[in-house]
């Protein structure tokens, strides 16, 4: 076949498809628009995606009229900037890809329909249409590579300014500064003036940085999706194994741990809850409290508790400031009874209860499902243990029993001689 002859047939195909570029240019959108819903749904970047397919067929088009080397092209500027602004609203990269397939075959289309209108020698149609598709499989690979390059650069770049502006924005609501909600809320996209619970989760056993963060903010995701938070929460890695976050419950004013079941979460992964609060305050303190409640989790020795509610452990969590004087004021209040063993253990898990029932053995033995006289029996063990009766110092024993049992062997005596 003769090669200028198939050349000059691309550009006269080429310069009867330019004519009709407008036309082309509006089918291409239309079918990428009908074909990928995602990009139909982003209306503020309809105008952009016009003109990135405005360029690339006018490009396209000019290869092949004008017999331009593919190396000598550079991708479209508004193509280019297509694909930074779907990368900055996190919009798949495998979105835009597929626009270009999509875009692909309906420019080719045009130009194989204009080339069979122009001639009917079988011969060089085939031989045209080869050079024809080159080119344009050519160019889409081209501009493809540039469009993952572009995309990939400018969403890493987002990433990390958006982390930072976070971070930056999360550090001044929990240092009390004064802050611009509104803008504080548009950085987060997370509305701030709702009730939130605040909640540290981390691993016990760190497997690498990626897999550990990935992992927590899984387990959050799913915290949040069994608490039917009306919206995503606030996830702040803080090192390789641990994060913050906050859940959103919007009117809601009370939150069940319980119901935000942590079954799903691997075993090795243990969770702090604070308090349901309001407001920026709500912010600062709700996560003061997950903080606490953690620092209660890991005072108590390995392993941890797999979940701690600061309302369960307020009181401990209190009185960490001081190790030393905490646990010298629970082996003088609970004498004895301090002693770290199973026997012990089961005595003042019994007394806890006790007291905590107001001092009755039916609901004491109902609650740890015991007969009564066992309960009595083990009350007046632990009382002897102690060395007095417990209602003169009710409240003082019950919290120290509150500290031996979230606190275990760092806050009692060792059993056995010495």
């Amino acid at each position: 076949m003769d090669r200028p002859a198939v050349t000059q047939l691309m550009a006269e195909v080429a310069a009867a498809v330019t004519r009709r570029a407008a036309a082309v240019s509006a089918d291409v959108y239309d079918v990428i628009l009908r074909e990928i819903p995602q990009l139909r749904d982003d209306k503020p970047l309809l105008a952009l995606l016009a003109s990135s397919v405005d360029s690339n067929v006018d490009t396209c088009l000019q290869i092949m009229q004008h017999r331009i080397d593919l190396a000598a092209v550079a991708a479209p500027a508004a193509a280019v900037e297509y694909a930074r602004r779907l990368a900055q609203r996190g919009t798949p990269l495998t979105a835009l890809l597929r626009s270009y397939r999509v875009g692909h075959a309906c420019f080719s289309d045009w130009v194989l329909t204009e080339l069979a209108r122009q001639v009917d020698d079988a011969e060089l149609i085939i031989a045209t249409t080869l050079g024809l598709s080159k080119i344009v499989a050519g160019y889409i690979d081209q501009t493809s590579e540039e469009m993952v390059g572009a995309y990939t650069q400018e969403r890493e770049h987002w990433l990390r300014n958006r982390s930072a502006a976070r971070t930056a924005r999360i550090r001044d609501l929990l240092s009390d500064e004064r802050i611009d909600v509104s803008a504080a809320e548009a950085t987060l996209g997370y509305r701030l003036r709702q009730y939130h619970v605040g909640l540290v989760c981390w691993a016990g056993d760190a497997a690498g940085p990626a897999d550990e963060i990935s992992r927590l903010e899984h387990a959050i995701g799913r915290v949040a999706a069994q608490a039917a938070c009306g919206g995503e929460p606030v996830f702040l890695p803080r090192d390789e194994s641990s994060a913050w976050a906050w859940l959103p419950l919007g009117i809601r004013d009370t939150f069940d741990a319980a119901a935000a079941s942590t079954a799903d979460a691997d075993g090795d992964i243990h969770f702090a809850f604070g308090d349901a609060a309001k407001g920026t305050t709500g912010f600062r303190l709700t996560h003061q409290q997950a903080v606490a409640a953690q620092a209660v989790a890991l005072a108590a020795g390995s392993p941890p508790p797999r979940v701690v509610r600061f309302s369960e452990v307020a009181p401990v969590a209190m009185m960490l400031g001081s190790a030393g004087l905490l646990r010298a004021w629970v082996l003088a209040t609970l004498a004895g009874l301090a002693t770290d063993d199973e026997h012990h253990a089961r005595l003042r898990d019994t007394l806890l209860v006790f007291l905590q029932t107001g001092g009755s053995y039916k609901a004491t033995a109902e609650r740890l499902v015991l007969h009564k006289n066992t309960v009595q029996y083990r009350i007046r063990k632990a009382e002897e243990s102690i060395g007095r009766p417990v209602g003169g110092k009710r409240h003082d024993v019950e919290l120290a029993l509150q500290a031996s049992r979230w606190l275990g062997s760092s806050v009692l005596r060792p059993s056995g001689p010495g």
